[in-house]
């Protein structure tokens, strides 16, 4: 059986090649595959590593569509245990086992997902732990909490209302980073190779001779950190928007428009401008629309929606890529 491992797991195999944080949309439907839209998944990347967010029915199809490198992902995060976030799961272990994985896997997901997941390789005949190792990490919807970090981020569950079952959504914060040396004054000062540690953390630096030459002399003050929250499903939430006060990219559910809030309320979803109120509430940067019932046959209305209450909103549109940004 897959081993299960407390939580909060530190990544120390952790390698920055780049700085940046992005998003890409694999799903942005519910309920079914209405409308050519897919059921709810992304790739969020942050530096040189990649998270899926959700595995609805379909994912693996649209990574492959939309030429996502895939198998060096090492980390899932599932909001919830409806099939529309998590029947693309199965399919896409079995596909690592059949390509011989090697790499470990941990999902964190609220209780139930390794009996779902067991149960299907075991009638299934998969055999994945023999592979890969498999590791469940349960995540206690209800608190808002870190279930996982690297050296440069932190994963966040935050508790979501929807109709009954347990639900999260994510939040990805960077951690500060480090001041950038100006390369310049490696020459200017012969600097060690061993000093640049401790300088680029805010150390000075001290010559031979005793002189002491201050840190922001040779360094650059780092970017700030981005954050990123999913936010899907869910009825709106005074709790949800104080725990993603004011983060740079807020991905959430408005799966009807006003005319159906009595339908939202009872399938506990929420609307464009509920979603968008959300959003001015929590000060965040941007807003994402996302999970749109099938019932609508583009999201024109829900845009006018919500820009009417939050203006800095986009409706998510599967294949594209958005950048994680500070609000200027």
């Amino acid at each position: 059986m897959p081993e299960f491992l407390p939580i909060p797991v530190i990544c120390s195999s952790f390698l920055i090649k780049t700085e940046l944080m992005q998003l890409t949309i694999l799903g942005n439907g519910s309920g079914g595959p209405f409308q050519g839209r897919h059921y709810t998944a992304q790739i969020l990347q942050v530096d040189n590593h990649i998270y899926l967010i959700d595995c609805g029915e379909g994912t693996q199809m649209q990574m492959h569509r939309f030429q996502v490198r895939y198998d060096r992902l090492e980390q899932i995060f599932i909001s919830h245990l409806h099939g529309d976030h998590v029947f693309g799961l199965v399919g896409l272990l079995t596909s690592w086992c059949l390509k011989r994985r090697t790499l470990p896997l941990d999902i964190y997901a609220p209780p139930g997902m390794e009996e779902l997941i067991t149960t299907n390789l075991r009638l299934c005949g998969v055999r994945v732990p023999v592979t890969y190792p498999l590791r469940f990490h349960v995540v206690d919807a209800a608190v808002f909490a870190k279930v996982f970090e690297t050296p440069t981020l932190e994963v966040y569950s935050v508790p979501l209302e929807h109709r009954g079952v347990e639900c999260c959504g994510w939040l990805f914060r960077e951690k500060p980073r480090l001041r950038n040396i100006r390369p310049e004054k490696i020459t200017e000062y012969d600097i060690p190779y061993t000093l640049l540690p401790g300088i680029k953390a805010g150390q000075d630096l001290v010559l031979p001779g005793g002189q002491i030459v201050p840190n922001e002399d040779l360094t650059l003050p780092p970017r700030a950190p981005l954050s990123y929250a999913f936010c899907s499903d869910t009825s709106p939430s005074e709790r949800v928007a104080e725990w993603v006060q004011g983060v740079d990219l807020l991905y959430h559910e408005a799966t009807f428009l006003s005319e159906h809030t009595t339908e939202a309320e009872l399938s506990g979803h929420s609307t464009a401008a509920q979603a968008a109120q959300i959003a001015r509430q929590a000060g965040v940067g941007k807003l994402l629309l996302g999970h749109f019932s099938g019932r609508y046959n583009d999201t024109d209305g829900h845009l006018a929606e919500a820009r009417a209450v939050f203006d800095r909103t986009e409706a998510a549109e599967e294949g594209k890529t958005y950048e994680v940004e500070h609000r200027d």
